[in-house]
């Protein structure tokens, strides 16, 4: 029987509590709950209800930074118990900065968005060269590529890391979005994205639709 009160890891995770959602994430495990129905029915919830307050105008970017980090926090004890089981991921994303361009906060936490409402995420870092995207998928196998620019010098390369995926036969196998200050829907329609997000939640629904397409 669990004891736990998930209902405070919920709102722990909602209110970007790192200790109080770590200390019930480990109460329950030690009382046997399952680590996936952790994360399925008490913390994606919680990461979607801060997305929604979010896009409402009720929460802002440090309260998403701060359930994200409450939230990754209790993945790093949830998924070594998971390692090897079957777990109901929405779906495998690879993410990244494109070259020459080292803007890191953004493209992390679209990352942890992702990761929080159910999504396996590789996160590839910084200034990648489309050599580096297309290796990714491969390796991976995901079912996303998200790309990221906050510079108007470096948006422009977001194009050649399509062309790269084309051409290594990839591209319909894998969905691409696009996201950063200076793009805009045009800008991803004539690159050959399949979306543009302005962000992070916004990035979560736009994935969502993506995998159901």
């Amino acid at each position: 029987m669990i004891m736990a009160d998930l209902d405070k890891l919920y709102e722990a995770v909602l209110g970007g509590k790192l200790e109080p959602a770590v200390a019930v994430t480990n109460e329950a495990i030690s009382e046997g709950a399952d680590p996936q129905s952790i994360i399925n029915e008490h913390m994606i919830p919680a990461m979607e209800e801060i997305g929604k307050r979010f896009e409402q105008g009720s929460a802002f970017v440090p309260n998403l930074l701060m359930s994200a980090r409450a939230m990754k926090g209790c993945l790093d004890i949830l998924k070594p118990l998971m390692a090897g089981s079957e777990t109901a991921s929405k779906g495998k994303i690879v993410i990244g900065t494109v070259k020459g361009d080292l803007h890191d906060i953004g493209k992390n936490l679209v990352a942890a968005m992702l990761e929080g409402c159910g999504f396996e995420v590789v996160n590839i870092g910084v200034d990648v060269p489309r050599e580096k995207f297309v290796d990714a998928l491969k390796e991976s196998k995901a079912d996303i590529l998200c790309m990221s620019a906050l510079l108007t010098t470096t948006m422009s390369y977001m194009k050649d890391v399509v062309d790269a995926i084309v051409e290594s036969g990839l591209r319909d196998c894998v969905k691409i979005m696009v996201g950063g200050a200076p793009l805009n829907e045009n800008f991803a329609r004539s690159i050959g994205a399949d979306g543009y997000s302005t962000n992070a939640n916004g990035a979560v629904v736009l994935a969502k639709s993506l995998m159901n397409a």
